[in-house]
């Protein structure tokens, strides 16, 4: 709860990222509701879905304050 300020901040400051969070809301709500009907989806999937638009967001993040200088 310390940081929520800080982190709704930078979340504000970049729409992309808003975006991002939206699409991992998005993927956590869908695979919930899969498990609910008794449909297993390897963890593993998710968290690599996860961490590859992470990584591909903080290379974009990168390249654009590369540009702006």
């Amino acid at each position: 709860m310390f940081a929520a300020r800080a982190i709704g901040d930078f979340v504000d400051r970049y729409p992309s990222i808003k975006m991002l969070a939206l699409s991992f809301l998005i993927l956590v709500g869908f695979t919930l509701i899969l498990e609910g009907f008794a449909v297993h989806v390897p963890k593993g999937y998710i968290y690599f879905a996860m961490f590859f638009s992470m990584a591909v967001e903080c290379l974009n993040l990168m390249r654009g304050k590369k540009n702006a200088a």
